[in-house]
């Protein structure tokens, strides 16, 4: 008897080391953010994405009370930032501001991807969308999508378009407003919407589809000629651009979101303190107006609701791009 009490005496101190060990493992965890956290954005500074990627970052450091440090990682239509992604630590300290395009757009373009959309990553809230504009030099005789179709139907393969980049929406929603009209178009890839958007300007090139923000300038300074919007109602920061919808094409719908993941297999609690902290930000009045000032709007949708999307727009621009390639296929 008195052999058994000395040895349950003697277990106890373990136990109480144990316990003080997990209670300081739990309470470490549970303080995240300990150090800056690295929002890992796949573009080159100044376009629409880098825009909405700091506003986003300077407002979620005040909500995780830490740093959040902008990290533009562009190059291979974004396959490089996501592969770093894909293959950091799922702590919260590496986080990737994605792009429709390149989250659903490469998977149906490039069969070797070093990521996988769904597996790879764990949605934790979409950010903001923004309409398209369809952009033509100012010197264009095209006047209107009927002049664009018309111009399209009258020189295939010589009519063309450029795009920020191969499985970008500039790509993709180009591709899919040609299938729609039932004209042939020529891509066109820049690395970036800056140069596409300086071959437009020199008229090098016949037509590009972007977001406003970086081309609001150029439209109201009268350097291009903006044809449509890509939505069934016009933007108060364009009002004289006339829809897609007003002028017969009411399913040339395009509007690019932006989204924000982190690697899979993120702890619970990090999740849960990500996406409460995003959707305040997301939810309030300074990132709202600051959306707004870019030609865009704020759209906060939770982890399961983002899923869903990223399953629905696969499917969607898979379609897309197989269409393309069996339509280039049967081309003589």
């Amino acid at each position: 008897m008195l052999r058994i009490v000395r040895e349950t005496f003697a277990f106890r101190p373990v136990l109480a080391v144990a316990a003080l060990v997990a209670g300081l493992s739990a309470t470490a965890h549970a303080a995240f953010p300990e150090r800056p956290v690295s929002l890992i954005v796949p573009v080159a500074p100044g376009g629409t994405m880098d825009i909405a990627g700091r506003a986003l970052a300077n407002l979620l450091k005040d909500e995780l009370g830490t740093t959040v440090i902008v990290e533009n990682k562009p190059g291979g239509s974004g396959n490089i930032a996501y592969g770093q992604v894909a293959r950091a630590k799922a702590d919260g300290y590496t986080l990737l501001f994605s792009y429709e395009g390149f989250h659903t757009g490469n998977p149906a373009i490039t069969p070797d991807l070093q990521w996988d959309p769904k597996k790879s990553f764990e949605p934790i809230a979409e950010i903001t969308r923004a309409p398209h504009v369809v952009l033509v030099p100012k010197d264009s005789a095209v006047k209107d999508l009927k002049g664009l179709v018309e111009f399209a139907a009258k020189n295939p393969g010589y009519a063309n378009f450029g795009s920020s980049g191969i499985g970008s929406i500039q790509h993709l929603g180009a591709e899919l407003f040609a299938q729609i009209a039932g004209v042939q178009l020529m891509h066109i890839p820049y690395n970036g919407a800056a140069p596409a958007m300086q071959d437009l300007l020199a008229n090098r090139i016949h037509l590009f589809i972007t977001t406003p923000p970086t081309v609001m300038g150029h439209i109201k300074g009268g350097n291009v000629r903006a044809l449509a919007l890509t939505a069934q109602s016009r933007a108060p920061s364009l009002p004289d651009v006339p829809t897609t919808a007003e002028q017969g094409y009411p399913e040339f719908q395009l509007e690019a979101w932006f989204s924000l993941f982190a690697p899979a297999g993120l702890p619970e609690d990090v999740k849960v303190k990500l996406v409460d902290s995003v959707r305040k930000v997301v939810e309030g009045a300074d990132f709202k107006k600051a959306m707004v000032e870019l030609g865009a709007a704020a759209s906060y949708q939770g982890p399961e609701e983002l899923a869903a999307i990223v399953e629905r727009d696969l499917a969607k621009w898979d379609e897309v791009v197989r269409k393309s390639e069996n339509k280039t296929a049967k081309t003589p």
